[in-house]
């Protein structure tokens, strides 16, 4: 059936459409509230089928490769803003505006319910009632954490409070030892006003860490004020600097997004207590020959993206730098999500509107940073290098690692302007050989897709055999994904390793083929694609060597004179892990053994730890 046959067959229902290209590549997904409607908009019949005529540059572009259509109807409008989400997430069509961080931020947290509470950090949002959040945080919330523990002695660890007397903390003067009763919980509270101010006022926090690193450098220790120096800077790179007040108790979420030619930056900005508590940015990616932006598109993107999620704080407004189409399908996405009704403004005068500007304003100077950013022309090189139809800026690369079969493990680590290393993965693996381990680690990826998007570009550490694996997997689920493998050179089938002989070879797809290509040493495409590899490799081999001392605890339990397996095997029932029972006490390990194994097993774990 051709494409006009198709469009005849559009139903009067809500739902999402997807086009394809001649080749079946996915090019586009958009949701309706009426099918028929939507996608016929885009099309003239006169009497040829044609792209209309006020599309924009981007999507008449798209609507020329378009040559055949499929649609999924479901109940409503909002069902289908929803589903639209999820799949461009999955799937990553070509001609869709794709935003790559639609993670959560972590937040910092205080328990009231507790006597004497600790700041922690969480993703998620607890259960319990009378917590306080702060943030959310895109940097720099473990070195606020870690810099208000430094200078408040509260208590500095969950297991400290169940002590029954005071440690080391407090013989250091960074705990007041509850635990033993040497502070009040009124004077305790204290403290802990003095650590939210800090939290409250970013400044005061820098000022006094900056009095810190002078002490310690005055005391000749020299590494702590190292530290203290890079929280500093981690702490001041957490928010954007508005030197403002809103004067108000407002929590707002504010979004910006701006355009020049084919680049486009998103500024997020989150305003806690009338006060900005963070914010960050990303970059839109676009193909280079890409005219413009849809502004609306990108906005619409950005926040369902952000609020897909489930979030621990919500603010009172939602604040955009522009008007959007879409903005009552939103709120009502926002409202079913939370079941709270929260505004989409874009402010036209008063302290809003100059956030709005200082907003817009960083969003200028991320641009200009951007132009002037080394790394560009490297990527511009490595689409021309590999014939891709985009200029790749998102990769991630996998490696796996093991010996003799034991502790196997595979790894991804992830690259965008430099490693991501919050992205950064471990798999622990079923898998025995090669080929069946970077499968069960590819599909473990893949199965992430609709909560960490794909990639513009796989780097396979392996030859044409493991490229030819991660292409099927890729096809399997209709993601638009380039993949590279790089391999050592092989003499007599064996990898030819000897020390300054070793030659790296890259295999690419081009046309449904399989390319093998030897660039020089010096070649700078090269030594990126190396250094993706070799971080992959180094970070499967630290997991892999840390799996195995654990493996190893886990044998050497067996190997105990008295500890024989059926031990073991009860011990697991109880405990549940080897992680349990290593951190059981006497009493614990007696509900299982007799109290001479229980004592010999405390002593093994003592002993290893020594």
């Amino acid at each position: 059936m051709n494409l006009e046959e198709k469009l005849k067959q559009l139903p009067n229902d809500a739902g999402v459409y997807q086009y394809f290209d001649k080749d079946g590549h996915l090019l586009y997904i958009g949701k309706a509230k009426v099918l028929k409607n939507r996608v016929k908009s885009y099309f003239k019949f006169t009497p040829k089928l044609l792209p209309a005529d006020k599309l924009s540059p981007r999507i008449y572009k798209m609507i020329t490769e378009v040559e055949s259509l499929e649609w999924i109807v479901v109940p409503n409008e909002h069902d289908a803003l929803i589903l639209e989400n999820s799949l461009i997430k999955q799937l990553k069509p070509k001609y869709n505006i794709l935003l790559r961080d639609d993670k959560t931020y972590p937040y910092i947290y205080i328990n009231l319910n507790e006597d004497f509470p600790r700041l922690e950090i969480t993703r998620k949002v607890l259960k319990e009632k009378n917590i306080k959040y702060f943030g959310p945080y895109s940097i720099g919330a473990r070195d606020m954490l870690d810099s208000i523990y430094e200078i408040v002695p509260l208590v500095q660890k969950k297991s400290c409070i169940k002590g029954k007397e005071a440690c080391l903390f407090h013989q250091i003067n960074k705990c007041h030892a509850p635990c033993e009763g040497k502070i009040t919980k009124e004077d305790y509270a204290k403290l802990v006003d003095e650590a939210l101010g800090f939290i409250y006022n970013k400044n005061k926090l820098v000022t006094k860490l900056n009095s810190k690193m002078e002490e310690y450098s005055a005391d000749f220790r020299f590494e702590e004020a190292m530290k203290l120096r890079d929280r500093i800077k981690s702490i001041k790179k957490s928010q954007i600097q508005t030197g403002m007040d809103l004067a108000t108790n407002e929590n707002l979420d504010l979004f910006a997004i701006k355009a020049i030619n084919n680049k486009a930056v998103l500024v997020r900005m989150f305003f806690r207590d009338g006060k900005l508590a963070s914010s960050n940015h990303n970059y839109i990616k676009q193909n280079k020959d890409d005219i413009n932006i849809d502004i609306n598109e990108a906005y619409s993107r950005a926040i369902v993206n952000y609020y897909d999620n489930e979030l621990p704080l919500l603010p009172s407004e939602i604040l955009i730098a522009d008007e959007i189409e879409e903005k009552r399908d939103i709120e009502e996405f926002i409202k079913q999500k939370f079941s709270k009704s929260i505004s989409i403004l874009n402010p036209k005068r008063g302290k809003k509107k100059e956030i709005i500007q200082v907003a817009h304003n960083n969003c200028d100077e991320l641009l200009r940073l951007q132009n002037t950013s080394s790394e560009t022309s490297l990527y511009e090189d490595l689409k021309l290098l590999f014939n891709l139809e985009k200029t790749p800026n998102r990769f991630e690369c996998f490696d796996n690692s093991h010996m003799m079969g034991q502790a196997t493990v595979g790894a991804m680590v992830t690259w965008e302007e430099k490693f991501v290393k919050s992205d950064f993965r471990h798999y622990n693996l079923e898998a025995k050989d090669e080929y069946a381990q970077m499968r069960e680690t590819l599909m473990r990826r893949v199965e992430s897709f609709e909560k960490n998007p794909a990639p513009d570009m796989w780097v396979i550490d392996g030859g044409e055999t493991l490229l030819k694996l991660a292409r099927d997997i890729r096809d399997s689920c209709g993601v638009n994904l380039d993949i590279v493998a790089i391999a050592k050179e092989k003499l007599d089938f064996k990898a030819h390793r000897a020390k300054g002989s070793a030659k790296d070879i890259i295999f690419y797809e081009r046309a449904g083929e399989i390319l093998k290509l030897e660039l020089l040493p010096s070649d700078k495409r090269l030594q990126f694609i190396q250094r993706l590899r070799d971080e992959a490799h180094r970070f499967a081999i630290t997991f892999h060597k840390k799996q195995k001392r654990k493996e190893d605890t886990q044998i050497s339990l067996l190997q105990i004179k008295g500890i024989g397996e059926a031990k073991v095997k009860k011990l697991l029932l109880y405990f549940g892990t080897f992680d349990n029972i290593k951190n059981a006490n006497l009493k614990e390990l007696k509900e299982i053994l007799n109290e001479k194994d229980a004592m010999l097993l405390l002593n093994y774990f003592k002993n290893l730890e020594g």
